[in-house]
């Protein structure tokens, strides 16, 4: 199939009368509703469940080997490679299947905040719900921009076509097939929402490089000085949270660009966990979940309607989307200054990282490309307690690029713009998961502020004797006990042994990066 035959597929499914194009969020709940595709909560927010696929599915996901991709894209686990005769026979399938819907949904808009960069893109539904997920997450045009938005890229989202793998060339029913030639991604099989969201960030990450911008997995603020910070980190690390922030003003919560113009989001909207959310700990996110709310997952009370964040039945992965503008407190739109500070967010599982370390240049380049953390539960299909994980430039699964391209890329500009790095653990103290517990909230608020308000930057430290980083002695708000790992526990030898262990994970992942110079690869742990 050439590009000329897939548009015109496109063209003749587009055209047909039960295509309901660019709906109003007021109609698109109506529609929810009335298809019985969710239930309304007390909050005015829509709740879909998305039955046994509650998280995104990485073994599920390829990328089209074509003349365009072969050379460009890092083939591997993460970039599974697939014929295009296979996307072209699943692609004439999905329209032909979508053909039949009583009604499909179409959804045109934006990524990226900076219009400089923007990459107009078309989201096609099966089911309502999924469409007022991505108008709420996406950029939103005005009248005048919709009335000329042709679209680069599209999306095509078919849940309840299920793959044969046996005849479809899949790994299961579900697939997320991504044609940079044809300037596709087809979704079929699966009903959870973030496949949509993180296939677009793949295509931002390969397209942006390009010219010369850096894509980042991360969540940024600013302060009232115009002070920029990002936040990298895998889902469940924090970004969502700790940005916001009352006395900050959220540019975004997981997706951003830096140019040489500065930071912008790449996104519309917010997609939080809201697992164990409350409003005392988390107002903004509470508050934002309103009228036009996506609920993902979260159990209602049956008489109430009042979701029960902290009810875990269905997954440990609930999620909450919304427009930005249901926080108060953003920037609009969604640019602002080079950053000043960078914070590395990790959920250690084994207990054994300090809660905030400085980081040098060299430190901030090993860490970014080891991307360590513990995966928590619920984020992917198959994870029920958290695993360690090393996910280079905190983001692996959506980088289609090698990850030194963007380690390359952030440090010359922590370079060219003396930004400070630190790496705030957000995981367990007092011992590994299942013995410690997980580092109080306030303390990491404290430690954040402390961080983004320059009160570390000329501060007494100790160096970690596995690790090497340097720990502040003292950070306002936070017992000082706290700061070193090894004096929470209440066994030592324990400690040493788990913090030994952590290190060598570190030095093994590090081997597959063998171009990086020798001042990055000695700027990991010490014990060896």
């Amino acid at each position: 199939m050439n590009t000329v035959i897939k548009s015109s597929l496109l063209e003749e499914l587009l055209s047909q009368e039960n295509v309901k194009k660019n709906l109003s969020v007021a109609t698109l709940v109506e529609k929810v509703l009335s298809r019985k595709e969710g239930v309304l909560s007390n909050t005015g927010a829509v709740l879909a469940t998305t039955g046994k696929y509650t998280g995104r599915s990485p073994e599920d996901k390829f990328i089209v080997k074509d003349s365009i991709s072969e050379s460009k894209v890092d083939w591997g686990t993460v970039n599974q490679p697939i014929e295009e005769e296979v996307f072209e026979k699943l692609y004439e399938k999905v329209i032909a299947h979508l053909k039949n819907n009583d009604e499909i949904y179409v959804f045109n808009g934006f990524a990226g905040a900076d219009q400089n960069y923007q990459l107009p893109i078309q989201v096609i539904n099966e089911f309502a719900w999924h469409n007022l997920f991505a108008k709420q997450l996406f950029i939103r045009p005005t009248e005048d921009q919709l009335a000329t938005h042709e679209p680069s890229f599209t999306v095509i989202s078919a849940p309840t076509f299920k793959a044969d793998p046996t005849i479809d060339g899949t790994n299961s029913e579900a697939f997320i097939l991504v044609s940079f030639k044809h300037r596709v991604i087809l979704i079929g099989g699966t009903e959870y929402a973030g496949e949509i969201k993180k296939s677009i960030f793949s295509i931002m990450n390969y397209l942006l490089p390009e010219q010369n911008i850096l894509s980042m997995h991360c969540s940024a603020n600013v302060g009232k000085e115009g002070d920029v910070a990002l936040f990298f980190g895998l889902s469940g690390t924090g970004k969502t949270t700790l940005s916001a922030d009352p006395y900050r003003k959220l540019i975004g919560d997981d997706e951003h660009a830096w140019s040489s113009s500065g930071v912008f989001n790449i996104e519309g909207g917010c997609y939080a966990k809201c697992i164990n959310l409350s409003e005392e700990k988390e107002p903004q996110i509470y508050n934002a979940i309103k009228f036009g709310s996506v609920l993902e997952n979260v159990v209602l009370d049956e008489d109430s309607r009042r979701p029960d964040f902290d009810n875990t039945t269905l997954t440990e992965n609930t999620r909450a989307a919304y427009p930005l503008e249901h926080i108060d407190n953003i920037v609009n739109p969604s640019i602002a200054g080079h950053p000043n500070t960078i914070i590395f967010l990790t959920a250690d599982a084994s207990g054994t990282l300090p809660p905030i370390s400085k980081l040098t240049k060299e430190q901030a380049m090993y860490h970014f490309l080891s991307g360590y953390t513990s995966k928590l539960a619920g984020t992917e299909r198959g994870v029920t307690e958290p695993q360690a994980t090393f996910s280079a430039c905190f983001g692996a699964p959506f980088l289609p690029l090698a990850p030194a391209k963007y380690a390359s890329m952030l440090g010359e500009k922590i370079d060219q713009y003396n930004t400070n790095v630190f790496l705030i653990n957000t995981g367990w103290t007092g011992g590994s998961y299942g013995v410690g517990s997980r580092i109080r909230l306030s303390y990491t608020r404290a430690m954040v502020h402390a961080a983004l308000e320059g009160e570390l930057n000329n501060v007494e430290t100790t160096k970690d004797e596995i690790f090497g980083l340097e720990i502040p002695t003292h950070v306002a708000g936070v017992p000082d006990e706290v700061l070193v790992p090894k004096n929470t526990w209440e066994n030592q030898d324990d400690y040493v042994a788990a913090a030994k262990d952590l290190a060598q994970k570190f030095h093994e992942n590090f081997t597959k990066f063998t171009h990086v110079s020798t001042e990055i690869a000695e700027a990991g742990p010490i014990y060896k």
